[in-house]
């Protein structure tokens, strides 16, 4: 044998030993500065996985930026960014790859400052083993239990807990077993239920690849034999077949077909399936890949399915099998980590993404928010970053789903802001909320079209907004005097009427103010249902809010009239000596003083009343109403 055909021997050996091996994904999280990035380059490092122009950089960048004295700074192996670099903390999630003789590893360096705890959640959500790092001299803190929270509900069962820099305890066994046992305790109130603790140094390399000479009282295995034999096989196969369908295929006239990536169990041609959320049934005829044709697909295979039946299927929609359906609902019960630097409020819309459907939503209850350290449930009516509730969603409709603990990629969901397209919200559905499914609109035989001709006019809703004392109040009772002398069918819903009613329950706290807004919403949906023009007279501080409003309307029946009377004008005005109580501190969250206004970006109509008197005011909106043909 020639020595090129003896190297294309070898190389094709190895090739086909790496295709053998196992794939790890795993993680390393915690509190801040607990050495994470050190012990993935530690690891890096004593595995030989790093070429020697890294190898260069790394000794260059060490003298230049490093925190060793000089030494190599391992954590500059993960901490890439130039602000990570800096400042020497983690901020991205980095992803590296290596591997051994027995194992392929994919490793997420996840950041440990409290801000950065939804990149955490992102490194945690594929991840199938959780290394979690404690200073040994710092001990369990609010943040190794918050990660440690997150990985239980991510479903993650196997953790490793790394007592790091036991150099700096000197070795103490001690130290060792008290964190030891006040992390099992704490990992069995969570769910957690495969802990492997283990002391170590990333800075020396105790106990990280080879057994540590400075504690032999430890006899249990290295970080990486765990990493190498712990057992993180689940038999995804054994799940109800689901496949969330991501394209519909359709290259010519003759084939039609949907892909997908099976997310659980297996499907072969012949069997009988579903389609959810619509419950269309059809059977399988092929399952196509681009290598041909298969008898069988099973979890994590990517395929497209050819149909027996032409049904209506869309990307979204869920093929399971017909007689192990996924769950259907509009509503759910879900476990929230929040993510979004503004608050989560109740009643406030958001996006849903589950599996590959997109879905308007919002929180319809916050049930109760978890104390990390506690596990305490606590009262509350918002989300801040970083905190994790109970709570009830409400989509805009049905999507099909399983429990997450039955199935991640089928319980697991996203909230997206509407106008940022950013993602402030991630969560895992506990049960869906069956009697949603029970509701359908009752048809009507007379109409709204049919209410507003027997009244001669066109529905909509006059929204006034603008700061307190600014003349909303005065112009809409006003514009209502003249509809009414036109022999016009109006009703005005004011912010201090409906307080002494409908929303007598409510305070002045944001969430509160964007419950108030949607309840006045809903109402004002109804009067336009009703024939009427609706005037409403509310602050209503938030644009969110307020374009909640407009989307309950249909088109052209929303009118947002701007009352733009600067802040000063309003607080010389005090009408009802509010903003003398508010600058005092005797009147909490007042809009202008201690709680935000965000004006209209695009209103229908601005009225500024520093020019104009309130009765030129109301004469204006009634012209606009005629010259627009709702009069």
């Amino acid at each position: 044998m020639t020595l090129q055909s003896r190297a294309t021997a070898e190389l094709a050996a190895y090739l086909e030993q790496q295709g053998d091996l196992g794939l790890l994904r795993f993680i390393t999280c915690g509190s801040v500065d607990d050495g994470k990035s050190t012990l993935i380059g530690r690891l890096l490092y004593d595995s030989k996985m790093i070429f020697e122009d890294q190898l260069a950089q790394l000794e260059a960048d060490s003298r230049r930026i490093g925190t060793t004295g000089g030494q190599i700074d391992l954590a500059l192996l993960v901490d890439g960014l130039q602000a990570e670099r800096e400042q020497g903390i983690t901020i991205d999630v980095a992803y590296r790859f290596f591997a051994t003789n027995r194992r392929k590893f994919v490793v997420a360096d996840t950041p440990g400052h409290e801000q950065y705890t939804r990149n955490m959640a992102t490194g945690a959500s594929t991840a199938q083993l959780a290394v979690i790092l404690v200073d040994a001299r710092k001990g369990v803190l609010t943040q190794t239990r918050r990660h440690s929270m997150i990985v239980g509900l991510l479903g993650i069962r196997h953790v490793v807990l790394a007592v790091n820099k036991m150099d700096l305890v000197e070795y103490s066994q001690a130290r060792f077993e008290e964190i030891a046992a006040e992390f099992a305790e704490f990992a069995k109130q969570v769910g957690i239920p495969n802990v492997q603790p283990i002391p170590m140094s990333a800075l020396t390399g105790d106990n990280v690849l080879q057994q540590s000479r400075n504690m032999p009282w430890y006899d249990g295995p290295t970080l990486l034999s765990h990493l190498e034999t712990v057992d993180v096989t689940s038999d995804d196969t054994a799940k109800p077949f689901r496949m969330p369908v991501q394209w519909v295929n359709r290259p010519n006239q003759d084939f039609r077909g949907y892909a997908g990536t099976v997310v659980g169990g297996k499907v072969r041609p012949g069997d009988r399936i579903v389609v959810l959320p619509s419950m269309r049934q059809s059977s399988v005829q092929r399952i196509v890949t681009f290598d041909g044709d298969l008898d069988e697909a099973v979890a994590g295979d990517a395929v497209t399915l050819t149909l027996a039946d032409e049904i209506d299927i869309a990307a979204g929609d869920v093929i399971a099998l017909a007689d192990q359906p996924a769950e259907v609902s509009d509503q759910f019960a879900a476990h929230l980590l929040w993510m979004g630097t503004e608050p989560m409020l109740p009643g406030r819309q958001y996006l849903l993404r589950i599996g590959a459907v997109t879905v308007p939503a919002e929180v319809t209850e916050l049930k109760y928010k978890i104390n990390v350290n506690t596990l305490e449930h606590l009262a509350g009516k918002a989300l801040d970053l970083n905190e994790l509730a109970f709570c009830n969603l409400a989509l805009d409709h049905a999507v099909a789903f399983d429990p997450y603990e039955q199935n991640r990629d089928m319980g697991g969901f996203i909230l997206i802001d509407r106008f940022t397209n950013a993602t402030v919200g991630a969560g895992m559905i506990a049960f869906g909320l069956r009697r949603a499914t029970n509701l359908a609109w009752h048809k009507l035989d007379v109409d709204k079209e049919a209410r507003a001709k027997l009244k001669g006019q066109s529905p909509c809703v006059l929204w006034f907004t603008g700061f307190s004392g600014s003349g909303k109040s005065t112009i809409a009772n006003l514009v209502e005097k003249k509809l009414h002398a036109l022999g016009r069918h109006t009703y005005v819903l004011d912010g201090d009427n409906v307080r002494h009613g409908l929303n007598k329950d409510l305070g002045f706290t944001e969430a509160d103010r964007v419950e108030n807004i949607r309840r006045i919403g809903e109402v004002a949906k109804l009067f336009v249902d009703a024939g009427m023009i609706t005037i409403t007279a509310f602050i209503s501080p938030f644009r969110a809010e307020r374009r909640m409003a407009r989307e309950l309307m249909g088109e052209g029946e929303f009118i947002e009239v701007f009352i733009d009377t600067p802040l000063e004008e309003c607080e010389k005005r005090d009408p009802k000596g509010l903003y003398k109580k508010a600058r005092a501190g005797k009147l909490a969250n007042f809009t202008g003083i201690d709680s935000a206004y965000e004006p209209p970006e695009t209103p229908e109509l601005v009225i500024r009343t520093q020019e104009i008197s309130a009765e030129d005011a109301a004469e204006k909106v009634v012209a606009m109403l005629r010259e627009r043909g709702y009069i």
